[in-house]
């Protein structure tokens, strides 16, 4: 996060992510675009006018998909309700809501700028506005027990969403949490009823969990999401964006400049790329499982067999997690099980790589 300007430069940081997108276009030539997805920081204080103008130019410079997904996240208190039809006129089908809580004590408490009103009327609103909405909810917030919880997800249920994704308040390094934790957190056996009974309560609503922290309706499923952790590939535009592209076989990930008044000047001179990174190897079987073990179904066999290289690339590491029952497998899918999806960081260390040379990583860093 960054302190903006008195006056946010719009246009000018949506001409800087036109630049950046020009210059990617031979990365990423002939390729459909299935999805495009607004997110990190707050993308909905952009007004419409400005949305509609750079989703024009976007589908210039790239095919869109005839139904793609065009996802935008929104923040009750930093979004003008007033304008949601104009963002669902400019082309955005999807809104991702980050309503965190619908109480007021729990909102103040996280520092939110917003309410539990204001997190209401959101809901509401995109329920009338938009084809397909998420809203994102914290579980086991400080000073919360079981009754507070659900009592949260009820409200979110109120309204319809065909998504929903629940997790947890992670404190972070760098952040003010994290150098003073907050009070009243409850304890991992406290945490992990209640996540498992917001989990029973989601899918009860009728919503498949499908991934470790996402629920959806029957076919409302988010496309960005399901290529992410499938490992597709993905086009990273903005201040420290981070992109993933795969050709001639190898897997090739960016990050651009993280300020926003530098990540303008180098996207104007065709530079805004800071740090690249190729993967290969256990390397790239790592980041495959990182991803893929989030899913509820896993992965293609096939899929993994392709990114290892051969079946001995990972076959030890895979024998291990089933011998724990942290996976189950046949010869079409690797899937977790319900203990690897509650241990999943026990699960993904079986497939770290042991060195930087077994990996084969190449990074060229530039400040």
């Amino acid at each position: 996060s960054h302190r903006a300007p008195r006056e946010i430069p719009e246009k000018e940081y949506a001409d800087a992510l036109l630049a950046d997108a020009e210059s990617a276009v031979p990365q990423v030539w002939g390729r459909r675009m299935e999805a495009v997805y607004f997110g990190g920081g707050t993308p909905s204080l952009f007004s419409p006018e400005v949305l509609d103008s750079l989703l024009s130019r976007l589908r210039a410079l790239f095919p869109f998909a005839p139904d793609a997904e065009i996802t935008m996240e929104a923040n009750p208190g930093a979004s003008d309700l007033a304008r949601f039809p104009d963002f669902r006129a400019a082309g955005i089908n999807r809104l991702s809501l980050g309503a965190q809580s619908f109480r007021d004590d729990a909102l103040t408490r996280l520092g939110r700028v917003h309410d539990g009103g204001q997190a209401r009327a959101a809901a509401a609103r995109a329920a009338e506005i938009f084809p397909n909405f998420n809203i994102d909810l914290m579980l086991a917030l400080p000073g919360d027990g079981m009754e507070e919880t659900l009592d949260d997800l009820r409200v979110a249920l109120s309204f319809a969403p065909p998504h929903l994704s629940l997790y947890q308040l992670t404190l972070e390094p760098g952040t003010p949490f994290f150098r003073a934790p907050p009070e009243g957190l409850p304890d991992a056996d406290a945490t992990a009823d209640i996540c498992d009974a917001a989990a029973r309560a989601a899918e009860e609503s009728g919503r498949r969990r499908y991934e470790v922290s996402a629920y959806a309706a029957p076919g409302m499923e988010c496309r960005h999401n399901m290529n992410y952790w499938l490992f597709g590939d993905y086009l990273g535009l903005g201040a420290g964006a981070h992109g993933k592209i795969t050709a001639r076989g190898e897997i090739l990930r960016e990050e651009r400049t993280r300020h926003p008044a530098e990540y303008m000047r180098r996207a104007r001179e065709g530079g805004a790329v800071c740090e690249r990174k190729t993967s290969r190897g256990r390397d790239a079987v790592f980041e495959l499982m990182l991803n893929g073990m989030r899913l509820t179904d896993g992965i293609p066999a096939a899929l993994a067999l392709e990114r290892a290289g051969s079946a001995a690339g990972m076959e030890s590491a895979l024998r291990e997690a089933e011998a724990r029952g942290l996976i189950a497998r046949d010869a079409f899918r690797i899937r977790p099980t319900a203990k690897g999806t509650r241990f999943l960081n026990d699960l993904l260390e079986l497939f770290l790589p042991e060195s930087a040379e077994e990996s084969g990583a190449i990074k060229m860093r530039r400040e």
